[in-house]
């Protein structure tokens, strides 16, 4: 393949690279190619230090650079796209037959109702109607729901916004908040329906479920209220969570409540702002039972249209998709998924806000993990450890039992992709209890150097390898099963925990599913709708080993 070279200077030559220590890198872009930028059969090579995450063509901005070792894209089909509704299981008595339940629809006109109106005069609603909410702050809907018995279960709202302002809402269950200042963005016109989704605990019984407007403005017509009933929860002691309970570091491993060492296998999300209509009730069932995972990976981006722009509704969604694990017995890591900046502490003070929250709601669950920083990027380890010691300690004031897994820096590598090795985390650790670091690998691009760190930071220290991928550092390109496979047998035989990248139908072959499968919701289960590293990926984490319990 011929190269195109542009070194610091702006100058053009030829070379190749690969070697440890090297700044050169190559970087393979087929969306620069679709803008005209790079002939067919040309790779850019860049001089990139740092490492971002490149936009869709129609959204890259002046100053972006790309970056080694790996870099992440959004799919070019889901460019713009609006976090769809997530369907959350209620953990609650199945039917008669034993069957899943379909979600119930509560429509708004029938609801009891506060400074508003019952209105037909826009099309699309469902129902003989929908709530025009009065322009007065404190105007609301209620609904009364019944619930077989106590759980967590999915709440869709489904409004339309004429606007161009958002016109939030605060939605309580039996009084208690539990989304604040809920986003509820312009849809384009009145006839323009979406729906905005949330988890909730309900009691056995009736339950209040009221959506009160927080602006003059008022609230959104609503249209009506779904609760997802999902399916038959699990039999109690025979999940993941079920078997091992909490999970603490002991000594260089990750132990079950029997005190034995366990190595977890399942998926990590894509950026939850771009692939939500991925992560449905469906999607996670066929995890949870026909893949057998032990453990997702939500993956909250900071940047890139992610927490930072919206960070209530992006907390929200951390905490469904938690909500929807734990009712699957499966564990969660809370993954705060920064790239760029690369320093963690650019975001800290965004950083304590969210594990704030996710602390004070998820403190009481043995399922939860916080990766507290995604892939540290052009810092030093001391910078990164400074990062981790402020963190941590708000976390463990709201939960001091669960594992931190914290990352280590060029891009989770050990710093091997900087030039560095295990050496600096292992003499310098944080100084914290509990915790594991984290190692991030791409079979095609990172080789024996690679697996020889993880082997021997794994002898010194706890490690998780929260993200892999069978392709190159882009997570695109063809599948290295091969070189994979010695990573995973390393892995097995020292007890490493992994979640594979990534859980989503991005076009790049690093996404187990085929696109088009998350906006056609399926068929989820079985190996028709994956790719081959799908395919590979979920043989690896059916086949995972007996959890010891004594």
């Amino acid at each position: 393949m011929s190269l195109l070279l542009l070194p610091p200077d702006g100058g053009q030559v030829g070379g190749q690279c690969g070697r440890r220590g090297t700044s050169w890198q190559f970087l393979h872009i087929h969306g620069l190619r679709a803008r005209g930028l790079v002939p067919p059969g040309r790779t850019l090579l860049f001089h990139a230090i740092r490492k971002v995450s490149l936009r869709s063509p129609d959204r890259q901005q002046a100053g972006d650079t790309l970056r080694p070792p790996r870099v992440r894209l959004r799919s070019l089909a889901g460019a713009g796209t609006l976090v769809s509704a997530l369907l959350i299981a209620l953990t609650a008595a199945p039917g008669a037959s034993g069957a899943p339940t379909a979600p119930v629809t509560h429509e708004a006109e029938s609801a009891a109702m506060s400074r508003g109106a019952a209105e037909s005069n826009h099309a699309g609603f469902t129902g003989s109607g929908f709530v025009n909410y009065d322009n007065i702050s404190g105007s609301y809907v209620e609904w009364t729901v019944n619930a077989a018995q106590a759980g967590t279960a999915a709440l869709g709202l489904r409004y339309a916004n004429g606007t161009t302002s958002n016109r939030p809402m605060t939605i309580t269950v039996n009084g208690t908040a539990v989304a604040s200042n809920k986003a509820f963005n312009g849809t384009g016109s009145w006839t323009s329906w979406s729906t905005t989704s949330l988890s909730a605990a309900l009691r056995a019984g009736a339950n209040t479920i009221r959506a009160t407007a927080t602006t003059a403005g008022g609230g959104p017509n609503v249209d009506h209220l779904t609760v997802d009933a999902g399916t038959t929860p699990p039999v109690p002691g025979t999940t993941p969570v079920g078997i091992n309970g909490r999970l603490t570091v002991c000594g260089t491993k990750l132990c079950n409540q029997y005190g034995k060492p366990v190595q977890l296998r399942g998926m990590s999300t894509h950026g939850t702002q771009w692939y939500a209509q991925c992560l449905t009730g469906g999607s996670l069932d066929a995890l949870a039972k026909d893949w057998n995972a032990d453990v997702l990976r939500v993956s909250t981006y900071v940047q890139e249209d992610g927490y930072e722009s919206d960070p209530q509704k992006f907390t929200d969604l951390a905490h469904s998709l938690i909500e929807q694990a734990t009712a699957r017995g499966m564990y969660v890591i809370v993954d705060w998924h920064m790239l760029d900046p690369g320093d963690p502490n650019y975001n800290l003070a965004r950083a304590k806000t969210f594990f704030s929250a996710i602390a004070a709601r998820h403190k009481a669950k043995d399922n939860i993990f916080y990766e507290i920083a995604n892939e540290p990027s052009g810092v030093s380890w001391a910078q990164v450890k400074s990062y981790a010691e402020q963190i941590i300690p708000v976390i463990r004031n709201t939960d001091p039992d669960a594992p931190v897994l914290v990352g280590t820096r060029a891009w989770s590598s050990f710093g091997v992709s900087e030039g560095a090795d295990e050496s600096e985390v292992v003499d310098h650790q944080v100084n914290a209890s509990n915790i594991m670091y984290t190692f991030h690998f791409y079979a095609y691009s990172h080789r024996e150097e690679y697996l020889d760190t993880l082997s021997r930071a794994a002898d010194r220290i706890p490690v998780f390898v929260t993200e892999f991928g069978t392709q190159n550092y882009a997570g695109e390109g063809a599948n290295d099963f091969a070189m994979t496979q010695k990573y995973l047998d390393l892995m097995a035989a020292k007890k490493i925990s992994w979640t594979n990248w990534n859980f989503s139908d991005d076009n790049r072959s690093g996404a187990v599913f085929k696109p088009g499968t998350c906006a056609g919701n399926g068929p989820w289960a079985g190996t028709g709708s994956l790719k081959p590293a799908g395919v590979w990926i979920r043989d690896r984490i059916r086949t995972a080993d007996a959890f010891p319990t004594g």
